[in-house]
């Protein structure tokens, strides 16, 4: 009779940290313990958690990561885990229930902040979940209905073994973004379906508002922009465009006031309407220097991935020489 596990939960890592070991610890809380846990850092390293092994992997990226933890997973059924986010108790049962049905090949939930994380980040999470940055994608920040989705983030990810080995595992340069290749070729070539469910719920720390937010918000841009060209069964839906084009109109809406002067008064009102907006959006923080700094949160967000979407969308060839390691 096999001993091995049902579950293997996979972290790829950098090195040992103190999110980790939070990580670990949330993770020995789980309700469904038919699990084993497979972390994959650059170096040996200790940890003495229960049904952790510790794969070392070299000096590799997030992707290449994942694939070695496939390769060492015993499990039937693979959960990804960021080292920065941590699982709800009832993670991994959700999971696997969702899992059951045999069109099923993933499953994704929300990744919300912590309530214990500090006012930047708070306020970096309170950026993220606004409807006026996420639009239709706030169910990702926060726990919302039911539903299929074509493309999840590997913070929070988890996928059936024969399924990840069919497509490839994640065999890609592209990082962040190799999610969206893998959920690509699981509804495009498997022709399977990837669920939401807000019961697999983790709590991901955010990075601090602005300079850690604004970093990971223009990695993500960049590479988005490149896949409406490389990938556009996922990455070619309008709301992607959306910031673009608010940072050409912000930018450069004013010029037809130069031949026409009653347009500046247009121009004045819609940057009023906007501002109007993003106000409405930062209130849902609790005090009012949290309100300020989401309401700066929204307006830088929307600059930086107005941009680097821009960039990405304009680059003739994204891949090992611009992908990122967490």
């Amino acid at each position: 009779m096999s001993t091995d596990p049902r579950s293997s939960i996979l972290i790829a890592v950098k090195a040992d940290n103190a999110f980790l070991r939070e990580c670990l610890e949330h993770c020995g809380r789980l309700r469904d313990q038919d699990f084993e846990i497979v972390v994959l850092p650059d170096e040996p390293c200790r940890l003495d958690y229960p049904r952790t092994r510790v794969v070392p992997t070299g000096p590799q990226g997030p992707s290449e990561k994942r694939d070695r933890g496939l390769a060492a997973a015993r499990g039937n059924i693979l959960a990804f885990l960021d080292d920065d986010a941590y699982p709800d108790p009832g993670w991994l049962s959700a999971a696997v229930e969702a899992l059951a049905q045999p069109d099923v090949a993933a499953v994704g939930g929300p990744a919300v902040t912590p309530p214990g994380d500090g006012e930047r980040e708070q306020a970096s999470g309170l950026v993220y979940a606004s409807w006026l940055v996420a639009g239709p994608f706030a169910y990702r920040y926060v726990p919302r209905g039911r539903r299929d989705v074509e493309d999840y983030p590997t913070c929070n990810l988890v996928v059936k073994r024969e399924a990840l080995q069919r497509v490839g595992g994640f065999d890609t340069c592209y990082w962040p973004g190799e999610d969206t290749v893998v959920c690509l070729k699981i509804i495009r070539d498997l022709r399977q379906r990837i669920v939401y469910d807000p019961k697999v719920l983790v709590y991901h720390h955010r990075r601090s508002l602005f300079r850690g937010h604004l970093r990971q918000v223009t990695s993500y841009a960049t590479h988005r922009g490149y896949f409406v060209k490389r990938f556009p069964k996922t990455s070619l839906k309008a709301s992607y465009f959306f910031p673009s084009l608010w940072l050409a109109g912000m930018s450069l809406g004013w010029l037809p006031a130069l031949r026409w002067n009653p347009w500046l008064g247009w121009w004045a009102a819609g940057v009023g309407v906007y501002l109007l907006l993003a106000c409405a959006g930062a209130c849902r923080a609790k005090t009012w220097r949290l309100r300020f700094l989401v309401l700066g949160g929204i307006i830088a967000t929307h600059a930086a991935y107005g941009w680097f979407f821009l960039r990405g969308l304009l680059a003739g060839r994204l891949g090992e020489e611009t992908a990122g390691r967490k």
